[in-house]
């Protein structure tokens, strides 16, 4: 029991006989089944498998977006499925950054206010805001477009701002779903290379949900799924 506790102290997400189930009888359908996954602080892990696999369900329930049938997540020794809505959207805003296929940017925000959004719904200072919002754009290049409007970014551009969003509350986790799925191969390298940049300095831990082996093959483990399970955890790389 004690090993089993070093473990999880080492973690920062651990999932425990994780099920979702829709619909009842005849039209049951086991989207996840009895899954179990621990993740560590400062890994990549790539939640790789098909269309229809679960793997972005698994990627909601650990996020605590969508509530289990049965089973258990804990996110830095705090089970989550145990909180209220309320408790889960603030204890998100202060831990978790999301990066998402289609960028999600606000569109009536320019660069700079996109990625200062978070901090300033987490009650940090404007002052403050703004300077953690333009430092956040010249790591991952994009100071120089501070200004533009969404409709007036390329999608890797984009992409490059909701990354910086993402990292804007300096979160513990980062959730990316198919992060690189809109973009060119030329961007998706680019954002590739970002995010392994971003996990080595900062430490950030990263879950990517991704059907692309190329952008599997970033992540220290990818874990594979097919048909609601873990069919193989491959580990690529040492932390």
């Amino acid at each position: 029991m004690e090993n089993m506790n070093n473990i999880e102290n080492e973690s920062i997400v651990v999932a425990r006989e994780l099920s979702k189930i829709y619909g009842s009888n005849e039209s049951k359908v086991i989207a996840l089944d009895t899954v179990n996954l621990t993740i560590s602080k400062g890994e990549i892990v790539a939640i790789f498998g098909p269309s229809g696999s679960g793997k972005t369900t698994l990627l909601n329930l650990l996020a605590g977006l969508d509530v289990p049938t049965s089973g258990q997540v804990f996110i830095d020794n705090q089970e989550i499925t145990k909180m209220n809505e309320e408790e889960k959207t603030r204890f998100r805003a202060k831990n978790m950054g999301f990066i998402f296929q289609f960028f999600n940017l606000i569109p009536v925000l320019n660069a700079v206010e996109n990625v200062e959004l978070p901090l300033l719904l987490n009650g940090v200072p404007i002052s403050e805001s703004r300077k953690r919002a333009l430092e956040l754009l010249e790591k991952v290049n994009m100071a120089n477009r501070k200004d533009a409007y969404p409709s007036q970014l390329s999608g890797g551009e984009q992409q490059r701002v909701a990354i910086a969003r993402a990292l804007s509350t300096n979160p513990k986790i980062i959730w990316a779903d198919e992060p690189t799925g809109a973009l060119d191969s030329k961007n998706g390298e680019q954002i590739k290379k970002m995010i392994v940049e971003l996990n080595e300095e900062f430490g950030t831990t990263f879950v990517i949900v991704t059907h692309d082996t190329t952008v599997a093959h970033i992540a220290h483990r990818i874990v594979r799924m097919d048909s609601g399970k873990i069919v193989e955890i491959e580990e690529l790389r040492r932390l």
